[in-house]
């Protein structure tokens, strides 16, 4: 059992973190938006103090695309590249580099006030202290992958953007559940909580598989459903090495095949919970939406397959994985909110 707080806790709370999830939110997004267009390598220094402020005149955008054709993005894929264009990618990633710093501070200053004037309960404190460390670990995360693509790579590591995303979902998960805390005395898990919790790990899983599918641009080929150019289990993948070499986690057409085996692992687990809480009418309504939630999330990762990974579905499945995660947490809220008996 977990106690918390009582009814009567200060407003602002719940404001502040609404705010702080609304925020991180947009920051996924562009940074969605930054992997689609293939901009996260246009700046290449991490820059934390000094580029707050973007190029003001001519010799600083100058002095960024110098360092741009350096890589060996530029050298191998954008050869040529006038400055406009390069405008064009460094906005991208200097805004999510701008919302990221902002997206701590709008955590971090109400976290330090709250602190100093004791408005939160020790469990608050726990789980604060836990997404601040997360939000520090993903600005580390961010760089991390994007040293990847610096030197030897036309891209940044598919591992490394998994990392990254994955630390993103983790702070909205905890922000949002932290403020569903917020009024209720106390919650207690039971067998459909860890059911619920089960199934909210295999969509992180998912989500990282989906940052490698990402990462290896794995959409570009077997671009038809539900059979990959005429069968199940394609002729070049061996199920085996999934299990006994590494390396194919970095072939886009084996990443590509485990990412739709795992969606339909989702999709039947949440068939057996749909199932198993037929017949609790006070959180019905909350597993019909995660379900709606789930069903549009993988039509939108159909779409997105078979348009050729048009950049519209792209994103909105990205934000897709969003809301589908936000959607879990609050079923798992309600559900341990509930006496239910063995």
């Amino acid at each position: 059992m977990v106690k918390l707080n009582n009814p009567n806790k200060d407003p602002y709370l719940t404001y502040w973190l609404y705010s702080s999830l609304l925020v991180v939110i947009l920051l996924i997004t562009v940074g969605g938006l930054t992997r689609l267009t293939t901009s996260g390598l246009s700046i290449t220094n991490w820059e934390l103090f000094k580029g707050i402020l973007p190029p003001l005149n001519a010799e600083q955008w100058q002095n960024y695309f110098s360092l741009y054709k350096k890589i060996p993005q530029y050298q191998k894929l954008n050869a040529g590249m006038l400055l406009n264009e390069f405008k064009y990618i460094f906005w991208w990633e200097y805004i999510h580099r701008i919302l990221a710093r902002l997206s701590f501070f709008v955590f971090a200053i109400p976290f330090i006030v709250f602190l100093f004037k004791n408005k939160l309960t020790a469990s608050e404190k726990i789980f604060c202290s836990l997404i601040a460390i997360l939000f520090l670990s993903q600005g580390a995360a961010g760089w991390y992958m994007v040293k990847s693509g610096l030197n030897s790579n036309v891209l940044v590591s598919h591992f490394r953007l998994s990392i990254h995303l994955l630390l993103g979902e983790f702070i909205i998960s905890l922000i949002f559940f932290t403020a569903l805390l917020v009024k209720r005395e106390k919650i207690k898990l039971n067998k459909y909580s860890y059911l619920i919790l089960i199934f909210l790990i295999i969509v992180f899983i998912q989500i990282g598989v989906g940052a490698f599918v990402s990462g290896l641009n794995a959409g570009l080929i077997y671009q038809t459903w539900p059979l990959m150019n005429g069968d199940y289990i394609p002729k070049d993948i061996y199920i085996i090495k999934y299990f006994k070499d590494l390396k194919v986690y970095s072939i886009p057409y084996y990443v590509q095949f485990l990412h739709r085996n795992i969606a339909y692992l989702i999709f039947l687990f949440f068939l057996t919970i749909f199932y198993l809480t037929k017949n609790f009418s006070k959180i019905r309504s909350f597993v019909k939406y995660v379900f709606g939630v789930l069903l549009l999330q993988i039509i939108l990762g159909i779409c997105t397959l078979l348009s050729g990974i048009n950049i519209y579905l792209a994103i909105f499945h990205q934000i897709g994985s969003v809301l589908l995660i936000l959607s879990i947490v609050l079923l798992f809220y309600k559900i341990s909110t509930l006496s239910i008996k063995d």
